[in-house]
């Protein structure tokens, strides 16, 4: 199969000083900041300088006589566990050497009050500290479409209220999702414990590019706006219709979801509205990314993988998580190839050599490979440059040998 490289001109706006723009930021809220214990959130993975965020978000505390600590606030993931949940802080570079602060990793929660879904809750250091302050990335979610989706919001209703408020927060269901997340959003900045928001914006090749502090009672009203704004930076495919796309890797520290179903055009949520674009015959996918350790949550989004992705799939982990979610056909196991050159034959004897995508994941979409057909079309296309020549799709030991950068 011959394949030609596309660049593609997506939205860059990578700041210079993020450092400097965090501290901006939180001084222009002019807040009281409390002379006590103030938790920090952190635990949603792919943020690129999310350490250093996070240590100048302490650092910023700490120099107004703040005695900030951090608190994992992932929900379910990585076992639902406290040492997990530190664990996967920590390959986040998130350590308490790199932040300056302590992390105090508990499952431990404390209910704060009940909708129509059931009850919500917070992290019990969060709930005994003199304030919260909530860092996270604000995105497009994976399972349901809305003005308030991933971000400060969800970081406070699903991440800081641990496996508890997951399971009260999911049990909506998706269509149920776009209004719970606001309802209960609101309970949790109506206990007072919540001191401001700090927002991050990314462009179009995973960098940070926007710092937004908000008040607490900004937050529900704001987040709005810069989920707009991330719209705008947004990566998306070139082209709406292909054959086949192949991920090189799928992983939680891609999207939430293994795969970002913006991306891919496919929530895989039955009864509920999916995506119109692309249109995507079928998925393989060849990896699972190491910072995933092992949940392997999404994977029932493709219709191929490989061995060495099925064996790096831990079970549990990725059960615990699908359960809580309640979206089954997401853990699903697809067909099973040996390796990349195996499914690559096999896909093409069956279903044809036309119109292939290759990508490295669902977040970086700087550069893909694509057969002659898409190349033609996008020879014209604003925010592409095709290569000239095509390369040959090789393979050694199986796997192919395809740069992405």
């Amino acid at each position: 199969m011959k394949l030609y490289r596309v660049s593609q001109d997506l939205v860059a706006n990578e700041l210079s000083d993020v450092a400097g723009e965090v501290r901006r930021r939180l001084d222009a809220l002019d807040i009281a900041v409390p002379a006590g214990e103030v938790a920090v959130t952190a635990g949603s993975r792919g943020i690129a300088n999310i350490p250093l965020i996070i240590r100048t978000v302490g650092a910023w505390l700490k120099a107004r006589g703040a005695r900030p600590f951090i608190i994992p606030a992932m929900g379910s993931h990585n076992g639902a566990t406290a040492q997990g949940q530190r664990q996967m802080l920590e390959s986040l570079g998130i350590t308490e050497s790199a932040t300056g602060m302590e992390i105090r990793s508990s499952m431990e929660v404390v209910k704060l009050g009940s909708v129509s879904t059931g009850d919500v809750y917070m992290d019990r250091h969060a709930y005994e500290s003199a304030g919260v302050m909530v860092v996270n990335r604000v995105k497009l979610h994976t399972v349901f479409s809305g003005p308030i989706q991933s971000g400060l919001t969800k970081m406070m209703v699903v991440g800081m209220g641990k496996i508890n408020s997951a399971a009260t927060f999911h049990s909506s269901g998706a269509a149920g999702m776009r209004t719970m997340l606001p309802e209960m959003g609101r309970l949790i900045v109506g206990t007072g414990k919540i001191l401001a928001g700090l927002a991050i914006l990314e462009d179009g090749f995973d960098r940070t590019a926007e710092i937004h502090a908000l008040r607490p009672g900004e937050i529900l009203e704001k987040e709005p706006e810069l989920l707009e704004r991330h719209k705008h930076y947004f990566p998306r495919l070139p082209v709406e219709s292909i054959n086949v796309l192949v991920v090189d890797e799928m992983g939680k520290d891609f999207s939430g979801s293994g795969m970002d179903t913006n991306v891919i055009g496919y929530r895989g949520i039955r009864g509920h509205e999916d995506l119109e674009s692309p249109k995507i015959r079928l998925i393989a996918v060849l990896g699972l990314s190491a910072r995933s350790h092992g949940n392997a949550l999404g994977v029932g989004l493709a219709d191929f993988i490989t061995k060495r992705l099925r064996d790096a799939i831990d079970e549990s982990r990725t059960l615990l998580n699908v359960l809580t979610t309640g979206e089954m056909i997401r853990a699903k196991i697809p067909a099973t190839m040996s390796d990349d050159e195996e499914l690559v034959s096999r896909i093409a004897a069956r279903f044809g050599d036309r119109r292939w995508v290759f990508i490295p994941n669902t977040l970086c979409l700087g550069t893909l490979y694509v057969t002659g057909d898409i190349a033609r079309e996008l020879g014209s296309h604003p925010r592409c440059r095709v290569s000239d020549e095509p390369v040959d799709l090789v393979f050694s030991g199986g796997r192919h040998h395809l740069t992405f950068d």
